[in-house]
């Protein structure tokens, strides 16, 4: 619970200063990640090439990526929610890549409505950014 709040805190401080560097990102994120791979039960080897596209369609990675998105406050009554991506990407992605991640976002947002279970549906609409723009997709 200390390290949610503490991500917590970097989010809103990153606010202050128009985003971070995708490093710092990158860095805020893998403190969600640790959290999240335990309670899905999940390796590095199964979550660890997401960001070059790698996603192994097995339930507990596709929980795993839910885990990541409500972590990142983005979720609401168990749907990815439009208004807070969007408030997400503005406090965290760096200036350059906040539009390329927002028009993704647009084009992959009803993906999730595919699917009944909120895990698949996250999972799904996670794959579709990467394929819609890799160069821009950051995940830990």
């Amino acid at each position: 619970m200390n390290r949610l709040l503490l991500v917590y805190f970097v989010v809103l401080c990153a606010g202050c200063s128009y985003g971070m560097t995708r490093a710092q990102v990158k860095k805020t994120m893998g403190i969600i990640k640790n959290q999240c791979m335990p309670k899905n039960s999940v390796t590095e080897e199964q979550v660890g090439r997401i960001e070059q596209g790698v996603f192994i369609e097995d339930r507990n990675v596709m929980c795993y990526v839910a885990c990541i998105y409500k972590s990142l406050q983005v979720v609401k009554n168990d749907k990815l929610d439009m208004a807070l991506i969007t408030k997400q990407i503005d406090i965290l992605y760096p200036p350059e890549l906040k539009e390329p991640v927002k028009k993704s976002v647009a084009a992959c947002f009803h993906s999730q409505d595919n699917y009944s279970d909120f895990c698949e549906g996250v999972f799904y609409a996670s794959k579709c950014l990467y394929e819609k723009d890799p160069a821009s997709f950051i995940f830990p």
